[in-house]
């Protein structure tokens, strides 16, 4: 969190000194920047409105820790009920039950449409998250999917993932990756499906196995899935010793993975292996192919 703060920050204050100026060219632009950053960076960019106060406050509950942090949540609050992150951090770290994290997440959501504006909706311009001010808003989405989740309310939580990546099909959340891991468990093989019309061609684990599970409950055991199992296997041969028992998951998740590695293994299978167990069938025909994969 402290990271992502002290990054917006930066944003924020670069965006604002760069339209307090009127530049003949992009390489006047990026000279007078560079002379900035060598004076140790730009400015504060202006606080002029509650909102902003608030968002500025939020940053440094983003960079506090404890109970410091709720209290900063709410002391943004107290300056703009609009400001989304401090109902974010509400709900990750004040709320006693769920359905009060979950009110704290409605709020959150209601408050970053507020700060955005109806219009902002409606402008084909829009680009949500690549424009610093909607990211509060998207995170509030992505608490709140990811609460609807663990609450059981498994369909409208993919219709937020979905709408967030609706707004964004870049998906710097990593929405894809969570779709692909709980469409199984979810019965939602139409999920996947829309998936893999923007992002079969994704590397990672969680695409690359969630196609081989999603074409063996489609068709059952055949050329069609051991190929995209094959695929899977060769680009991350970790995942099979995990979803068969043959190693255990850490005690604590990674919190970073690369392409292919131990630890993108264990975060896939830690999400995704509840819909390998409720495939009938699934667990052995990975287990069979996963050996004949050895055996080559």
């Amino acid at each position: 969190m402290a990271m992502r703060a002290a990054n917006e920050r930066a944003l924020l204050n670069i965006r604002a000194l760069m339209q307090s100026k009127d530049f003949a060219s992009i390489e006047e632009a990026n000279a007078y920047m560079q002379e900035m950053l060598r004076a140790g960076g730009p400015p504060p960019a202006p606080t002029d409105t509650p909102l902003k106060q608030a968002q500025q406050v939020a940053y440094d509950a983003m960079e506090a820790t404890g109970r410091r942090r709720v209290m900063l949540a709410r002391r943004a609050l107290e300056i703009s009920e609009d400001c989304a992150d401090a109902w974010v951090i509400l709900a990750e770290e004040d709320a006693k039950t769920f359905e009060q994290a979950l009110e704290y997440a409605r709020k959150g959501v209601a408050a970053g449409e507020r700060a955005l504006g109806k219009e902002y909706f409606e402008w084909e311009g829009a680009s949500f998250w690549l424009d610093v001010d909607t990211r509060p808003y998207m995170r509030a989405l992505m608490v709140l999917a990811d609460l609807l989740w663990m609450t059981g309310e498994k369909d409208e939580a993919i219709d937020v993932y979905q709408k967030i990546l609706r707004l964004n099909p870049g998906d710097n959340q990593g929405v894809r990756h969570v779709l692909a891991d709980l469409f199984a468990e979810a019965d939602r093989d139409d999920v996947f499906e829309d998936l893999l019309e923007g992002y079969e061609d994704d590397p990672m684990a969680a695409i690359r196995y969630a196609k081989a599970l999603w074409l063996f409950r489609k068709s059952g055991a055949g050329p069609e899935a051991d190929e995209a199992l094959e695929e899977a296997m060769e680009g991350n041969p970790f995942v099979p010793q995990y979803l068969l028992g043959r190693r255990r998951l850490p005690a604590r998740l990674p919190e970073y993975h690369g392409y292919g590695d131990r630890d993108e293994a264990v975060a896939y299978v830690d999400s995704a292996r509840k819909g390998w167990v409720v495939t009938e069938g699934a667990l052995a025909w990975l287990k069979s192919r996963y050996q004949a994969w050895l055996d080559q």
